[in-house]
Order: C-alpha cells, then sequence, then structure tokens
C-alpha cells in the first residue's frame, strides 16, 4: 500500500518564505529523474570514450558558438584556440559524463554529481546557445533536472548516498561526523 501522506517542506530567501507539500509519489519520479539523467550521461561518456575516433573538443569550441550570436563567441574561441584547455576540455567531457552517469545511476555522491552535469549542461547551453524560441531550451531544462536531483537529496532514494551517510566511525555517522558531505551526498 502506498503512503500518500505529503512531506512538508520550506525555505526563506531574500526574506520570502516558500512552503510547499510533496505527495509520497514524489519519490518515484524524483528516482526517476536521476536514473534518467544518469543513463544520457553514462551513455553520453561512454560513447565518446569508446568511438572509434577520439572525442576532440576543438572544433565544438571554436564552431558552434561562432555560428549562432553567442554572445560568449569570444569565450568559447578562446577556450577552443588554448591548446591547453582544449587538452582537459577532451579529458573533461566524457570522463565527466560518464563520473556523472554512474554517481546518478548507483545513487553515490549524487549531489557532487548533479552539480557538474548541472555546470556542465550551462557550459553546453551557452555553447548551443539558440534563443530563435525564447530562452528555455533543452540544454536549461536538463540544467533544472540535475538542480533538482541534488535539491532534493535523490541519492537517498534506492541510492548508495543513504547507506554511506548512516555508515559510522566509532558508532557516529559518517554525516553526523563530517556535515559537509551533506552537500555531495544526498
Amino acid at each position: 500500500m502506498t503512503k500518500t501522506t505529503a512531506n512538508r517542506f520550506e525555505t526563506r530567501l531574500g526574506g520570502v518564505t516558500v512552503t510547499g507539500r510533496a505527495h509520497g509519489l514524489s519519490a518515484w519520479f524524483v528516482l526517476a529523474l536521476r536514473l534518467m539523467m544518469g543513463y544520457a550521461f553514462l551513455h553520453a561518456g561512454w560513447t565518446k570514450l569508446f568511438a572509434a575516433e577520439p572525442f576532440g573538443a576543438r572544433g565544438y569550441l571554436l564552431k558552434v558558438a561562432a555560428t549562432n550570436g553567442n554572445p560568449l563567441e569570444g569565450v568559447f574561441y578562446w577556450m577552443g584556440t588554448t591548446d591547453w584547455f582544449v587538452a582537459v576540455a577532451n579529458l573533461a567531457v566524457p570522463w565527466g559524463e560518464l563520473l556523472i552517469g554512474l554517481g546518478l545511476l548507483v545513487g553515490a555522491l549524487t549531489r557532487l554529481a548533479a552539480f557538474f552535469g548541472a555546470l556542465m549542461m550551462l557550459t553546453f547551453y551557452f555553447g548551443n546557445w539558440d534563443v530563435a524560441h525564447g530562452l528555455v531550451n533543452g540544454d536549461l531544462a536538463y540544467m533544472l533536472v540535475f538542480l533538482t536531483v541534488a535539491a532534493l537529496g535523490a541519492g537517498r532514494i534506492l541510492g548508495l548516498d543513504a547507506l554511506i551517510e548512516r555508515y559510522e566511525i566509532d558508532g557516529e555517522a559518517l554525516i553526523e561526523r563530517y556535515p559537509a558531505l551533506e552537500y555531495v551526498l544526498g
């Protein structure tokens, strides 16, 4: 039987208090978001790492921003013409996608993985700049999904973060001993 009592949450920011209630089924939707993004990123990283030709970021950085009226065209041009940055991007993009995806799929270091996923999507948002239909596009939507996964502690829902947080050192739960871990677990 599904328990349908709502979970209450409240936050205050800039003098404004926002309250809400989440239905018990919300946990399944949060889990679905975490698994969907985990699979998408694991797959993206895997296909880049094990492609017939090695992944290269230079072409994307030099061409994509120059073709779409991007306000950060100069930044992307600098990134694409700076050899050390391209070398870092060539490693960070496929390995980042793979590790973000893996973290989300197993629910370990979920907030950290979601943060880096959101950061990556923000970069793609500006790289793929297209405001023909307004400021909202798929990259921005995915960024918000990552932030939702992080904010709602999705790693605690059938994920390893729930076990990691309860792990005890000298009789004290890991999360109580190191409260800063709350920012990367959950």
